[in-house]
């Protein structure tokens, strides 16, 4: 193999994955308002269970948006009775944000419909061409994930 089929290989792979992120991501919009949560609400409930229980600070670093922007998103969430605000048990300045019952049951069923989708699209894949698939993209995820 020469640097040219190397280079296309990768540009190919790079146009897919660009193309399939784009379709995931407008099914994903779809299957939200199914749910009515908004994108930012989505994405900060995700962090939230993958992270633990967090102050407005750390949510604000890991969604890389202003503390303001992620006080107002947080008050629509504790409206929606999806997350609630704590006072730390040792700090009582401190406020962390943990997510509630019906924020952990909508993640689990967006998510669910999000594999239902991607499942209904792979129909006519093999098993040992998901199996592939999946190796594969799990290589590239731990090639990329500590840039």
């Amino acid at each position: 193999m020469n640097d040219n089929d190397i280079c296309n290989n990768v540009i190919n792979i790079e146009k897919y994955l660009r193309r399939v992120d784009y379709i995931i991501r407008l099914k994903g919009r779809e299957i939200l308002n199914d749910f009515n949560i908004t994108i930012p609400q989505f994405s900060a409930l995700q962090i939230l269970i993958n992270n633990g229980v967090l102050t407005i600070g750390e949510l604000s670093q890991k969604m890389a948006l202003a503390c303001s922007t992620i006080t107002d998103l947080v008050d629509r969430m504790e409206k929606n009775q999806l997350v609630v605000r704590k006072k730390d048990e040792k700090d009582k300045r401190v406020v962390r944000i943990e997510v509630l019952p019906k924020g952990h049951d909508i993640v689990k069923r967006v998510l669910e419909k999000r594999v239902q989708f991607l499942d209904s699209k792979m129909v006519d894949l093999t098993e040992e061409e998901k199996i592939s698939l999946s190796k594969g993209l799990e290589s590239l995820y731990n090639a990329m994930k500590d840039n």
